[in-house]
């Protein structure tokens, strides 16, 4: 019975949502409780201790973490502590793993192949990290570095003895300086450059990507970045010590590798010119092998440059210590391989011939019939042999149409539908996923700053993608302050065509090896999805260990992936010397992928394990 305040019909009226408040409260609160546990809410997650900041005080003290870039922690699996990595021997300061001398030695030299990408195996790679030497200082900023290299970075001096008449190299105090000399143009590169550019369209932007074979120290490089031109430098590791170091160094794009019995590590049709300056590459060996490969990687209408023997022989035959009848010989030799490959010769005047290959194959009127490449897949590359055969033209309809497609001037280039995409080339892009992609990445670039203001400063002058995809991160990162190595993995799929057409450079690698450089050579490197990309292939601490050989002290890395897996990477790179952040994605916290940025520490080798004071960035390490 019911008193005579609370009516019967009441009583159970309120008992009901007195239940269903309580069963919704306890809802609520195991959902919210799952949640938080999950790795996405942010709850107790933000309130922890964020790891220590790295000794680099400009880099921290300009970091800027926006509401949506939350540090986040992610609940660590009770496995066993990570391991801490110690550092290499002193001697192996400038360890290249695929290119070590040693090992080389053990191969052929026919054909170069010593000179050639031969990796360790699994059991001889190396668990440590490669020390900096004593006195390491961050690169000069650009454009001053182009000039200039601190000696301790780089302590080789055997070039300013061997190359002391032709402007390569001179050391002054505890400096390098680069007077922009070769071997071909002692009295400077810029002089070069503008004879060339009266034959070749370099100042108006038709030509953007550049291949410069057997590089020396890159100044062709270097100068050629003055027109927006982007090259390619390569040369072998030889006794010419460091000459790709001393490249990078310098803040100039390139590799260490050699024209030898494999394909070069880019798609057809990917440079707009391509040079040798007294490269000393047998062009008439092998049946005109090695032209027959530069011509693979040259786009239709694009330049050829040979500076050096045999050209002008008449005048050096005596220098050179070879006959007027043997120089001769080889001049013509090599036009004759230049006319089979449809190129042409339009210009030749003291110690340089330009030749250009004609647009397509209606134009070309070869004299004697010649074997044509049979590949189904011509950018199908890493590590194949090189063929003596020509890679045929693409298909056109007119004699007036580009082979492959004709691309916008740089920089409209960069944005405009690459050919290789309107033509559907690649699987699974269209034109509107390539938008979608170019505004992703301007968005991601842009959170990226406000991660790290220094981002897109001459701070980071030498930055890697290694999953460029499209190219998308380098393309809205692109400034005359930075260029990026964009990396494509050889078991992902096949876009760098696209990122050449763009006007962008790039290689194809596999992350289960080394990469072709020296230890410390970029500064920012950029991973997208790579672990996951790499998971079942091969070791994640050995792709780790890679990173932080090419990465400078002090430089700075961005992963983006699933957060179990960064989760694994973040373990691993705790034992690295690395300081390490691990963020929302930019879209907030309920989003799976997230980002883990890391900054290398500053140390050199016989430290004790500890960094060192941030006492190697000297005082013209400002940011411009």
């Amino acid at each position: 019975m019911g008193s005579k305040h609370n009516p019967p019909g009441n009583n159970r009226s309120r008992s009901t949502l007195s239940l269903l408040v309580v069963v919704g409260l306890c809802c609520f609160f195991y959902l919210l409780g799952a949640w938080q546990k999950s790795g996405f809410g942010k709850g107790d997650s933000i309130a922890m201790e964020i790891t220590k900041q790295a000794q680099c005080t400009d880099i921290v003290t300009d970091l800027d973490f926006e509401p949506h870039h939350n540090t986040v922690k992610i609940p660590r699996k009770a496995d066993p502590k990570p391991v801490s990595f110690k550092p290499c021997d002193v001697k192996l300061k400038d360890y290249t793993p695929c290119q070590e001398q040693d090992r080389a030695m053990k191969f052929p030299r026919e054909n170069m192949i010593y000179r050639e990408r031969h990796c360790p195996p699994d059991n001889e790679k190396l668990r440590c990290l490669v020390p900096a030497p004593k006195g390491y200082m961050t690169p000069f900023p650009w454009p001053k570095s182009r000039d200039y290299v601190h000696y301790a970075n780089a302590p080789f001096k055997s070039l300013t003895v061997e190359k002391a008449g032709q402007n390569w190299v001179q050391f002054q105090g505890n400096v390098f300086k680069f007077p922009g000399g070769g071997t071909m143009f002692p009295q400077g590169a810029d002089a070069y450059i503008e004879e060339l550019a009266s034959v070749i369209p370099i100042k108006d932007g038709s030509v953007r990507t550049a291949l410069d074979t057997g590089c020396g120290v890159a100044s062709w490089g270097a100068y050629m970045l003055k027109r927006n031109v982007l090259t390619m430098s390569f040369a072998p590791r030889d006794n010419h010590e460091a000459q790709v170091q001393f490249a990078l160094e310098r803040g100039v794009p390139a590799i260490i590798a050699v024209l030898g019995s494999i394909l070069l590590p880019y798609p057809a049709r990917a440079f707009d010119m391509a040079q040798c300056s007294r490269c000393l590459i047998p062009w008439t060996a092998n049946e005109g092998t090695y032209l027959m490969e530069v011509d693979r990687v040259l786009r239709p209408g694009g330049y050829w440059v040979l500076s050096g023997p045999p050209i002008n022989w008449k005048t050096w035959h005596k220098t050179w210590n070879r006959t007027k009848a043997e120089l001769n010989a080889e001049q013509k030799r090599i036009e004759g391989i230049a006319e089979s490959l449809c190129w042409e010769k339009k210009y030749e005047k003291g110690d340089i011939a330009i030749f250009r290959k004609k647009i397509n194959d209606r134009s070309c009127d070869r004299s004697t019939p010649v074997n044509t490449c049979k590949r189904k897949d011509t950018d199908d590359i890493w590590y194949k042999e090189i063929e003596t055969c020509v890679t045929p033209f693409p298909k056109v309809s007119s004699e007036e149409e580009v082979a492959g497609g004709k691309l916008k001037k740089f920089p409209e280039r960069l944005f405009a539908v690459p050919p290789s995409i309107s033509k559907g080339l690649i699987n699974g892009v269209d034109e509107e996923s390539y938008q979608e992609d170019i505004n992703l990445w301007k968005k991601r670039v842009t959170a990226y700053k406000r991660i790290n203001r220094l981002i897109g400063s001459t701070r980071y002058r030498n930055v890697m993608d290694m999953n460029a995809g499209l190219g998308g991160f380098a393309a809205a990162l692109e400034s005359p302050k930075s260029w990026v190595m964009n990396v494509n993995p050889t078991i992902n799929k096949n876009t760098l065509s696209v990122v050449y057409e763009r006007g962008l450079i790039g290689i194809y690698h596999d992350w289960c090896e080394g990469f072709s450089t020296y230890p410390r050579t970029y500064d920012f490197i950029h991973a997208n999805g790579v672990f996951s990309l790499y998971q079942h292939s091969c070791k994640l601490e050995d792709i780790l260990l890679e990173t932080d050989r090419i990465l400078r002290p002090e430089g700075i890395v961005i992963f983006r992936d699933e957060v179990d897996v960064l989760n694994d990477v973040r373990k691993i790179a705790d034992g690295m010397r690395w300081d390490t952040k691990l963020m929302d994605h930019e879209d907030g916290p309920l989003v799976p992928e997230k980002i883990l940025v890391a900054t290398k520490q500053y140390w050199v080798a016989g430290d004790d394990g500890n960094s060192s004071p941030s006492s190697s960035s000297s005082d013209n390490s400002e940011e411009e």
